[in-house]
């Protein structure tokens, strides 16, 4: 078997074997058990607690978390504008990078707050080491918040009938330090022991081969690249990401990295399983979302390992792939993998460039942001899938004429009025705004020529990405968009801000609203959820919404290039 696919394969395989334990472990932290690392970060909670005046055993409504985690996400905005439009004179900035504009501020600010990490600037240059710390925090918050929210759904879902749902802040807190932070610190060391720098100096000077003189850019980038992995937050330290020997040196880094992209979303299936003792559930929704990545895998490593057939045509040879904008010390397989695995989550972090992708590879990688939920972001991936199963449960319960029941609960208007606004939120977000932008670059070319460096199908998917990225909190992008500009800034952060708390918004109340409704114990006619039966039905719902609301824009960019290549 090829050396390119077993790596794939070891990656894959260590990921799953890792998830299962670290998913039970994420369900005993939620469920308030014991668990071995109490001892020595029960105190840095209290810590916490004590100074913020939280009362962690003080129950919540779901209106009240909600409450609690967009009052803090505010909070976190103005003092990450505060920061980023004064970096110049604050201290920790040795290469006196400047401070950011208002709109590149809001757009960072917003990014990052949102756990999506597209960044406008680039890193080494744009940012200080204080911006840096500041982003790395977000890093933090941003992916506690997602899975508070998953933890208050998971809570909802396992109560008969009950309007408490816990605490938020105790969620947050708990994911931030007993999941994220000791994962993180195992990551940073690995990374640290390869050669990523962890250091507060300057600019470093060397000659190069060719005699010249080289000023290169470090810093604190071992604590940042890995949060951004394990919290799917994706920012990298550099402006390359982890193309960049600095964050990623070698193909050992690249499997703990690539790992770390899916090891929390992975194992939120298996805490569910484990906080609702349905353990069949959670093997059918991973299994759903099992294969709907792979659907997108491997048809993405055939083309890149095949090669670019434009390239081919001019007798340069494709043993190795299509290695434009790919890292040798990868390889074709491997960055294709990470492409898919980084999109299907809300991660956005890249090991090769995206906008080099061969067309179909390109499609897969947006598909996989346009579904927004095999595996996902950290928690917000499992509420993307919870309103797909609301809506597969409504459907199934129509095909059979029966009232529509979820875990013992009467799925009705209300809950499924919320469930389409929010399943419909990202299609139009996307689509509006693609169509704004390319209706702007149609009618006025000359004024934003500056924006596509690739003009027709392959420019038309440069901005549908960009949309897509923004959407899913993703992140990654094609870089051959011109994006640093206000119109981008802005936009970008509008689709951002409004398909981050929505889609969060939108599944908590479903699942406090249903919390409160009475308990209906299991009978013969009632719809099994934890059957194949019921993982195909919504499989094909999330199928069937994705195609009938994205074929016709990738008809216009990724699927018209493929056709169009000779």
């Amino acid at each position: 078997m090829n050396t390119e696919i077993l790596g794939v394969l070891a990656m894959y395989g260590i990921l799953v074997l890792l998830a299962i334990p670290i998913g039970r472990y994420i369900g005993k932290v939620y469920a308030g058990e014991r668990t071995w690392p109490d001892p020595v970060l029960g105190p840095l909670d209290h810590v916490f607690f004590r100074l913020s005046g939280i009362k962690a055993d003080r129950d919540m409504n779901w209106k009240q978390h909600l409450v609690a985690l967009l009052t803090i996400n505010l909070v976190w905005f103005l003092f990450s504008m505060l920061m980023l439009m004064n970096m110049s004179w604050l201290p920790f900035n040795p290469d006196g990078n400047p401070s950011m504009s208002a709109d590149l501020a809001f757009n960072t600010t917003v990014s990052f707050v949102s756990n999506t990490n597209l960044q406008h600037y680039s890193g080494e240059s744009g940012v200080s080491y204080l911006g840096q710390l500041v982003l790395m925090l977000f890093q933090f918050v941003s992916a506690g918040t997602g899975m508070a929210a998953c933890a208050v759904v998971f809570n909802a879902m396992k109560e008969r009938t009950t309007e408490k749902l816990g605490n938020f802040y105790n969620y947050f807190i708990k994911s931030c330090t007993r999941i994220l932070l000791p994962l993180a610190i195992v990551v940073a060391i690995i990374l640290v022991f390869n050669g990523t720098p962890m250091t507060f100096q300057g600019k470093d000077s060397y000659i190069s081969m060719q005699g010249d003189t080289v000023q290169v850019s470090r810093g604190p980038a071992a604590a940042m690249i890995a949060i951004k992995q394990l919290g799917t937050n994706g920012g990298g330290f550099f402006g390359a990401n982890s193309a960049v020997p600095f964050e990623n040196p070698n193909y050992f880094t690249n499997m703990v990295e690539d790992i770390s992209i899916v090891l929390i979303p992975m194992a939120m299936v298996f805490a569910l399983g484990y906080i609702l003792k349905r353990r069949r559930l959670a093997w059918v929704i991973f299994g759903v979302m099992t294969i709907g990545f792979l659907c997108f895998l491997i048809p993405s490593l055939f083309y890149e390992m095949k090669g670019n057939p434009s390239i081919g045509h001019l007798g340069i040879s494709q043993s190795l792939g299509s290695m434009e904008g790919k890292e040798v010390r990868f390889g074709s397989a491997a960055s294709a993998f990470w492409g898919i695995t980084t999109t299907v989550t809300s991660n956005g972090s890249v090991n090769a460039m995206h906008d080099s992708f061969t067309p179909l590879t390109g499609m897969f990688t947006m598909l996989g942001m346009m579904v927004n939920s095999f595996y996902g972001g950290v928690g917000v991936g499992f509420l993307n899938f919870y309103v797909y199963m609301i809506i597969a449960v409504f459907i199934s319960g129509l095909m059979v004429g029966r009232t529509p029941e979820f875990l013992g609960k009467k799925i009705e208007a209300k809950e499924m009025k919320i469930a389409t606004m929010v399943a419909l939120l990202h299609t139009f977000l996307i689509l509006s705004f693609t169509a704004l932008s390319s209706h702007l670059f149609a009618a006025h070319p000359q004024e934003y020529a500056g924006w596509l460096n690739n003009p027709g199908n392959h420019g038309f998917s440069e901005m549908l990405y960009e949309y897509t990225s923004s959407s899913a909190n993703n992140g990654s992008g094609f870089e051959g968009l011109g994006d640093g500009v206000p119109f981008w800034n802005i936009t970008c952060g509008i689709v951002m801000l409004l398909s981050r708390f929505i889609p969060i918004v939108g599944p908590v109340a479903i699942a406090g609203i249903l919390a409160k409704k009475k308990y209906i114990p299991e009978s013969a006619g009632t719809l099994k959820t934890d059957t194949t039966t019921f993982g195909i039905m919504v499989f094909a719902v999330i199928a069937i919404v994705v195609a009938l609301s994205f074929f016709p824009a990738l008809s216009l960019g990724p699927l018209a290039e493929f056709f169009g290549v000779k």
